[in-house]
């Protein structure tokens, strides 16, 4: 074998070895080393355009996330899996011999790219701490900031932030509610809080002869809805079961399930009684049933 053959094969099981001392930390420090998925990514950001940018070098430590391959590499694109290691090591002869390479292709959203092709490379540069790598771009567009280092748990609280920020910009509730009190978890909750508030002002028009305003049916969706359902969460100590959890999120299960209940018995259910019903038709804790129901529906 020759020198950088051997060298090759020592970088390739050092970069291993790191990938398993990093994972064992992640789980002592209780963080996450799982390299970022562009596809979980875009279904996050929602960009509505792209455009090609052609092939430049780009800084391999703003690569955070693959494609396809995201499994087989941990956030800092060290190899996980021994079977990477004959495509992996013929890179590293490669880089070591000074063999010009084909650029990367990448997804570039904000200032963070996603690896199309072209993973095993990027995993040898920065093994090797190479600053640049030509790159073949596709830029996609999004208001959402990524940045390197960025976790997936991260990134999903910076869509929530802006979600929160559109929606109040959009309808002006925060001067008619306090929105402090309303809070989630998770994306997308936000536009649908708004959504109900317009189911509930539809519904109350149908027995008005002249039509409510939207803040007469925040404040009364405010009143009436969420705040019957987030004392009851208050009550019934909910939110000690799910950690990380805010009554908001309950809301959203709640209301669900009351409309399921008000499907299944054509009758209205109170807001309130929604999270106790089974308490009252088996005799169980108030909490119990509840908490059996929404334990894996809420979204992690």
């Amino acid at each position: 074998m020759n020198t950088n053959n051997y060298q090759a094969n020592e970088n390739f099981l050092r970069a291993l070895k790191k990938a398993k001392l990093q994972t064992l930390l992640s789980k002592l420090q209780m963080e996450r080393t799982e390299l970022l998925s562009f596809y979980d990514i875009k279904e996050l950001v929602k960009p509505k355009n792209q455009s090609y940018r052609g092939i430049k070098a780009i800084p391999v430590d703003k690569i955070i996330g693959s494609e396809g391959r995201y499994r087989d590499f941990n956030k800092e694109f060290f190899p996980k899996k021994s079977m990477l290691g004959g495509r992996w090591t013929s890179i590293d002869k490669a880089y070591l011999d000074m063999v010009d390479l084909p650029a990367i292709s990448v997804y570039k959203i904000g200032d963070a790219y996603f690896v199309r092709d072209g993973n095993h490379r990027v995993s040898v540069a920065k093994t090797l701490k190479v600053e640049f790598i030509d790159a073949d771009i596709v830029e996609l567009d999004a208001e959402i900031e990524l940045k390197p280092g960025m976790t997936d748990r991260q990134l999903r609280k910076k869509v929530i932030e802006y979600e929160r920020t559109r929606v109040i910009e959009m309808s002006g509730i925060d001067s008619m509610i306090d929105m402090d009190s309303i809070s989630f978890t998770a994306p997308g909750r936000y536009t649908e809080m708004l959504h109900h508030i317009n189911v509930h002002k539809y519904f109350i028009n149908q027995s008005q002869k002249k039509e409510i305003s939207f803040e007469s049916a925040v404040k009364s969706w405010y009143k009436n809805v969420y705040c019957p359902i987030a004392n009851a969460v208050k009550t019934q100590k909910l939110l000690s079961k799910f950690p990380g959890r805010t009554s908001g999120d309950l809301y959203m299960w709640i209301v669900k399930h009351w409309n399921r209940l008000k499907g299944k018995t054509g009758q209205d259910v109170l807001p309130a009684d929604a999270s106790k019903d089974y308490a009252e038709k088996f005799g169980l804790p108030p909490t119990k049933r509840l908490v059996e129901r929404v334990k894996n529906k809420l979204i992690k």
